[in-house]
């Protein structure tokens, strides 16, 4: 079992935010946490800085998914439910799938995309047709977060794009998943698809286990510069199953090969019975109030923008691989998504209600204007 701290070896650098977050603080970049769990029994497996704050990214839109099945549950929406797009909606920045106000998807549909394309315009969309405006939904977000005792978790957007006042940990993203595993088995699909094709455009998962490593069934990955290459995600194999969390992996492949390594050892090694329940891990580490920021690792060094790169391109960890993964030899398999055409008069509504939104005083939160943690940009096409 690894130690329940760990130095935060990684070069100490001050990022001026100009924020106040939880604490008052940002904390200095810190070696990336992670977390094993066993999902039958809820034993902690192995972990390390567990309870340092983390900038989710798209994690977050585990979250949303989360809301949307309670919602489902409660009788208040059913898959056939249609997801309208808003002029809102439909500014938010990539990734995205670039539906115009009016067009809408059903909530079927938003999810598979939500999931496995992690479009930022859907999961704006679901927020306000579920929360009528997406504060609402924040507030909903936060209200399972607080029951389901997420501790030291909070949120302010429903699709993890830079903010201050966003974070969450290795053991709260765990209690998540676990929560969803156990409520909503019925909608376990959603997390396994291999990609999604809109139209023409086809998305591959980004969760690049799926079909690659033996009885990964999901979930979710994350990344902004601020919080490095996040990954949560699940496997089964005979009759064990287990969860891993990584945040702050310096790339795509690099989150990859550690979280097959730790599904793997869950899979294979003991269960870890003579360890706590994810629910009865006491919180530990000197930095765990302050929110971890990666933001000068990942995209900047000496104050200047590295190379660019983005959750779907990753020419820093293109060669590591892990023992435990294979190739694909067949083609990927597609959901295929419908477009719902826009309904002129209420896409019309919606774009004149947006303009007066538009027009109102811009969200400020800790003294900032939102969105100002550094998000990285698209690669060039050479």
């Amino acid at each position: 079992m690894n130690s329940a701290f760990r130095k935060a070896a990684v070069k100490v650098v001050t990022v001026a935010l100009g924020a106040v977050l939880s604490a008052g603080v940002v904390a200095p970049a810190v070696a990336g946490p992670h977390l094993l769990v066993d999902i039958k029994t809820g034993k902690v497996m192995e972990h390390e800085d567990a309870f340092q704050k983390w900038y989710p990214a798209s994690l977050t839109k585990l979250m949303t998914a989360y809301v949307a099945f309670r919602q489902i549950k409660a009788g208040k929406l059913a898959l056939s439910t249609p997801i309208v797009m808003s002029k809102l909606a439909a500014s938010e920045p990539p990734s995205k799938i670039g539906l115009k106000p009016g067009q809408a998807l059903t909530l079927d549909d938003a999810l598979k995309v939500l999931l496995v394309k992690s479009a930022n315009d859907v999961a704006y969309a679901i927020a306000e047709n579920i929360g009528g405006t997406e504060p609402n939904f924040v507030t909903m977000m936060n209200a399972e977060a607080r029951r389901l005792g997420m501790s030291a978790t909070n949120f302010v957007n429903p699709n993890g794009l830079p903010q201050p006042g966003q974070y969450t940990t290795a053991r709260d993203l765990a209690v998540l998943v676990l929560a969803i595993k156990r409520e909503f088995p019925e909608h376990a699909g959603y997390f396994s698809l291999e990609g999604v094709q809109v139209g023409k455009a086809k998305y591959s998962n980004y969760n690049k286990l799926i079909a690659r490593f033996d009885g990964a069934d999901g979930m979710k990955t994350g990344y902004i510069c601020a919080s490095g290459y996040n990954q949560v995600s699940t496997a089964t194999r005979n009759g064990r199953a287990v969860i891993s969390v990584v945040l702050g992996s310096d790339s795509l492949a690099g989150r990859t090969v550690q979280s097959a390594d730790l599904l793997q050892k869950g899979l294979t090694d003991g269960p870890g019975f003579s360890d706590p329940s994810i629910y009865k891990l006491k919180p530990y580490g000197a930095t765990r109030d302050q929110v971890a920021d990666q933001t000068e690792i990942i995209c900047k060094k000496n104050g200047k923008r590295k190379k660019v790169r983005s959750e779907s391109t990753d020419e820093v960890g293109d060669n590591k691989t892990s023992p435990y993964m294979r190739e694909i030899t067949r083609p990927l398999e597609f959901a295929q998504i419908t477009v719902i055409p826009a309904d002129n008069d209420s896409a019309e509504a919606q774009a004149a209600e947006a303009e007066q939104v538009a027009e109102a005083s811009p969200l400020v939160i800790y003294g900032r204007k939102v969105r100002d943690i550094p998000i990285p940009l698209p690669r060039p096409i050479n």
